[in-house]
Protein backbone atom coordinates (compact mmCIF):
# COMPACT_ATOMS: atom_id res chain seq x y z
CA UNK A 1 0.00 0.00 0.00
CA UNK A 2 1.38 3.90 -0.74
CA UNK A 3 1.90 5.92 1.79
CA UNK A 4 -0.60 9.38 1.83
CA UNK A 5 0.91 12.06 0.25
CA UNK A 6 -0.30 14.85 1.98
CA UNK A 7 0.63 13.11 5.44
CA UNK A 8 -2.80 13.39 6.72
CA UNK A 9 -2.60 14.18 10.61
CA UNK A 10 -4.63 11.58 12.85
CA UNK A 11 -5.61 11.96 16.13
CA UNK A 12 -6.82 8.24 17.94
CA UNK A 13 -9.28 8.65 20.79
CA UNK A 14 -9.49 5.31 23.06
CA UNK A 15 -9.11 3.96 26.05
CA UNK A 16 -7.56 0.81 25.41
CA UNK A 17 -4.10 1.26 24.69
CA UNK A 18 -3.90 -2.01 22.63
CA UNK A 19 -6.32 -0.65 20.14
CA UNK A 20 -4.43 2.37 19.96
CA UNK A 21 -1.09 0.99 19.41
CA UNK A 22 -2.71 -1.33 17.12
CA UNK A 23 -3.85 1.08 15.06
CA UNK A 24 -1.30 4.13 14.98
CA UNK A 25 1.17 1.09 13.74
CA UNK A 26 -1.64 0.34 10.94
CA UNK A 27 -2.14 4.06 9.73
CA UNK A 28 2.22 4.76 10.09
CA UNK A 29 2.94 2.30 7.91
CA UNK A 30 1.43 3.56 4.66
CA UNK A 31 2.17 7.31 5.76
CA UNK A 32 -0.38 8.98 7.87
CA UNK A 33 0.86 10.98 10.58
CA UNK A 34 -0.37 10.23 14.13
CA UNK A 35 -0.53 13.59 16.11
CA UNK A 36 -1.76 12.68 19.01
CA UNK A 37 -3.71 10.40 20.94
CA UNK A 38 -6.29 10.33 24.00
CA UNK A 39 -7.70 7.78 26.16
CA UNK A 40 -10.96 9.88 27.74
CA UNK A 41 -13.10 12.57 26.24
CA UNK A 42 -11.06 15.31 28.60
CA UNK A 43 -7.97 14.94 27.06
CA UNK A 44 -10.04 14.53 23.67
CA UNK A 45 -10.85 18.22 24.02
CA UNK A 46 -7.83 19.51 24.92
CA UNK A 47 -5.48 17.76 22.66
CA UNK A 48 -7.48 18.36 19.43
CA UNK A 49 -7.61 22.16 20.45
CA UNK A 50 -3.91 21.63 20.56
CA UNK A 51 -2.81 20.24 17.48
CA UNK A 52 -6.17 20.93 15.09
CA UNK A 53 -5.78 16.95 13.69
CA UNK A 54 -7.37 16.83 10.05
CA UNK A 55 -9.17 13.62 11.00
CA UNK A 56 -9.82 12.26 14.51
CA UNK A 57 -10.37 8.44 15.09
CA UNK A 58 -13.34 8.35 17.55
CA UNK A 59 -14.48 5.81 20.44
CA UNK A 60 -17.66 6.57 21.54
CA UNK A 61 -17.37 4.89 24.79
CA UNK A 62 -14.38 6.89 26.86
CA UNK A 63 -13.98 8.08 29.91
CA UNK A 64 -16.65 11.32 30.01
CA UNK A 65 -17.39 12.96 28.16
CA UNK A 66 -18.25 10.62 25.79
CA UNK A 67 -17.23 10.39 21.52
CA UNK A 68 -20.02 11.52 20.73
CA UNK A 69 -20.42 14.80 23.29
CA UNK A 70 -16.58 15.19 22.03
CA UNK A 71 -17.28 15.35 18.56
CA UNK A 72 -20.03 17.50 18.59
CA UNK A 73 -18.15 19.93 20.86
CA UNK A 74 -15.22 19.79 18.17
CA UNK A 75 -16.92 20.05 15.39
CA UNK A 76 -18.91 23.51 16.55
CA UNK A 77 -15.16 24.91 17.03
CA UNK A 78 -13.42 23.09 14.27
CA UNK A 79 -15.94 22.30 11.68
CA UNK A 80 -13.10 21.17 9.16
CA UNK A 81 -12.35 17.99 11.11
CA UNK A 82 -13.06 14.48 10.01
CA UNK A 83 -14.56 12.33 12.49
CA UNK A 84 -14.88 8.89 12.04
CA UNK A 85 -16.21 6.96 15.21
CA UNK A 86 -14.53 3.36 15.18
CA UNK A 87 -16.37 1.55 18.23
CA UNK A 88 -17.43 -2.06 19.11
CA UNK A 89 -20.97 -1.42 18.99
CA UNK A 90 -23.30 -1.67 15.94
CA UNK A 91 -26.31 -0.32 17.38
CA UNK A 92 -28.75 1.68 15.74
CA UNK A 93 -29.20 4.20 18.60
CA UNK A 94 -25.15 4.57 18.95
CA UNK A 95 -24.65 4.99 14.96
CA UNK A 96 -27.41 7.57 14.82
CA UNK A 97 -26.03 9.61 17.99
CA UNK A 98 -22.62 9.40 16.41
CA UNK A 99 -24.12 10.74 13.26
CA UNK A 100 -26.35 13.45 14.57
CA UNK A 101 -22.89 14.88 16.48
CA UNK A 102 -21.37 15.56 12.95
CA UNK A 103 -19.24 12.43 12.48
CA UNK A 104 -18.12 11.59 8.43
CA UNK A 105 -18.48 7.58 9.07
CA UNK A 106 -19.12 4.65 11.12
CA UNK A 107 -16.84 1.74 11.63
CA UNK A 108 -17.30 -1.32 13.76
CA UNK A 109 -13.85 -2.55 15.17
CA UNK A 110 -14.53 -5.96 13.57
CA UNK A 111 -13.31 -3.97 10.43
CA UNK A 112 -10.49 -6.13 8.76
CA UNK A 113 -7.23 -3.69 8.32
CA UNK A 114 -7.83 -2.61 5.30
CA UNK A 115 -11.32 -1.72 5.47
CA UNK A 116 -10.21 0.86 9.00
CA UNK A 117 -7.23 2.13 6.93
CA UNK A 118 -9.37 2.70 3.95
CA UNK A 119 -11.95 4.07 6.21
CA UNK A 120 -9.56 6.57 7.48
CA UNK A 121 -8.14 7.59 3.75
CA UNK A 122 -11.37 8.24 2.68
CA UNK A 123 -12.88 10.15 5.54
CA UNK A 124 -9.61 12.21 5.06
CA UNK A 125 -11.13 13.50 1.66
CA UNK A 126 -14.63 14.11 3.00
CA UNK A 127 -16.32 11.10 1.80
CA UNK A 128 -18.85 9.50 4.13
CA UNK A 129 -17.49 5.81 5.52
CA UNK A 130 -20.05 3.05 7.01
CA UNK A 131 -19.56 -0.82 7.74
CA UNK A 132 -21.84 -2.62 5.49
CA UNK A 133 -25.14 -2.30 6.62
CA UNK A 134 -25.11 0.51 8.84
CA UNK A 135 -25.40 3.38 5.38
CA UNK A 136 -28.92 2.05 4.91
CA UNK A 137 -29.87 2.70 8.03
CA UNK A 138 -28.12 6.14 8.40
CA UNK A 139 -29.97 7.63 5.04
CA UNK A 140 -33.27 6.59 5.87
CA UNK A 141 -33.53 7.84 9.32
CA UNK A 142 -31.77 11.53 8.05
CA UNK A 143 -34.14 11.09 4.76
CA UNK A 144 -37.01 11.34 7.56
CA UNK A 145 -35.46 14.53 9.38
CA UNK A 146 -35.47 16.02 5.69
CA UNK A 147 -38.55 14.80 5.21
CA UNK A 148 -39.60 16.66 8.55
CA UNK A 149 -37.73 19.82 7.52
CA UNK A 150 -39.37 20.39 4.50
CA UNK A 151 -42.78 19.69 6.13
CA UNK A 152 -42.38 22.38 8.80
CA UNK A 153 -41.38 24.66 5.94
CA UNK A 154 -44.09 23.78 3.32
CA UNK A 155 -43.36 27.01 0.85
CA UNK A 156 -39.13 26.12 1.13
CA UNK A 157 -36.95 28.01 3.21
CA UNK A 158 -35.58 31.36 1.15
CA UNK A 159 -31.63 31.21 0.71
CA UNK A 160 -29.65 33.53 -0.38
CA UNK A 161 -27.61 33.38 -3.93
CA UNK A 162 -23.62 33.28 -1.85
CA UNK A 163 -25.97 30.87 0.21
CA UNK A 164 -26.88 28.42 -2.11
CA UNK A 165 -23.39 28.36 -3.69
CA UNK A 166 -21.78 27.52 -0.57
CA UNK A 167 -24.66 24.88 -0.08
CA UNK A 168 -23.87 23.49 -3.76
CA UNK A 169 -19.82 23.08 -2.27
CA UNK A 170 -21.35 21.64 0.97
CA UNK A 171 -22.89 18.94 -1.17
CA UNK A 172 -18.91 18.23 -2.75
CA UNK A 173 -17.82 17.60 0.44
CA UNK A 174 -15.56 20.39 -0.30
CA UNK A 175 -14.24 21.70 3.22
CA UNK A 176 -14.58 25.27 4.38
CA UNK A 177 -11.16 26.90 3.33
CA UNK A 178 -11.30 25.06 -0.07
CA UNK A 179 -15.50 26.96 -0.17
CA UNK A 180 -13.74 29.86 1.26
CA UNK A 181 -10.72 29.60 -1.74
CA UNK A 182 -13.32 29.03 -4.83
CA UNK A 183 -15.86 32.09 -3.46
CA UNK A 184 -12.63 34.70 -2.53
CA UNK A 185 -14.38 35.12 0.62
CA UNK A 186 -13.22 34.55 4.61
CA UNK A 187 -12.91 30.85 6.19
CA UNK A 188 -14.90 33.11 8.80
CA UNK A 189 -17.57 33.74 6.05
CA UNK A 190 -18.12 30.35 5.00
CA UNK A 191 -19.13 29.24 8.74
CA UNK A 192 -21.70 32.22 9.12
CA UNK A 193 -23.40 31.18 5.91
CA UNK A 194 -23.46 27.65 7.22
CA UNK A 195 -24.52 28.49 10.53
CA UNK A 196 -27.16 30.50 8.44
CA UNK A 197 -28.75 27.90 6.21
CA UNK A 198 -28.81 25.47 9.04
CA UNK A 199 -31.25 27.81 11.07
CA UNK A 200 -33.16 28.40 7.84
CA UNK A 201 -33.56 24.57 7.23
CA UNK A 202 -33.72 23.63 10.82
CA UNK A 203 -31.17 20.95 10.70
CA UNK A 204 -28.30 20.39 13.05
CA UNK A 205 -25.02 19.69 11.53
CA UNK A 206 -23.40 19.23 7.96
CA UNK A 207 -24.29 16.09 7.88
CA UNK A 208 -27.61 16.80 8.24
CA UNK A 209 -27.29 19.75 5.46
CA UNK A 210 -25.29 16.93 3.02
CA UNK A 211 -28.11 15.02 2.95
CA UNK A 212 -30.56 17.79 2.20
CA UNK A 213 -28.49 19.33 -0.37
CA UNK A 214 -28.04 15.97 -2.04
CA UNK A 215 -31.72 15.59 -2.19
CA UNK A 216 -32.54 18.70 -4.01
CA UNK A 217 -29.91 18.01 -6.16
CA UNK A 218 -27.63 20.67 -5.60
CA UNK A 219 -24.52 18.31 -5.28
CA UNK A 220 -25.32 17.75 -9.60
CA UNK A 221 -23.90 20.79 -11.12
CA UNK A 222 -26.38 19.55 -13.88
CA UNK A 223 -29.22 20.38 -11.80
CA UNK A 224 -30.57 23.72 -10.08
Amino acid sequence: MTEEKNRTRVMLVDDHPMWIDALSEDLGEVGFEIVAVAKSGTECLSRARAVRPDVIVMDLQIPAPDGATCTETLLAEFPDIQVLVMSASGERDDVLRAMKAGAKGYLVKSASKAELIEGVRRTAVGDAVFTPGLAGLVLGEFRRMVNAAQARNEEGPVLTTREIEVLRRVAKGMAYKEIADELFVSHRTVQNHVQNVLRKLQLHNRVELTLYAIDQGLHDPGRG
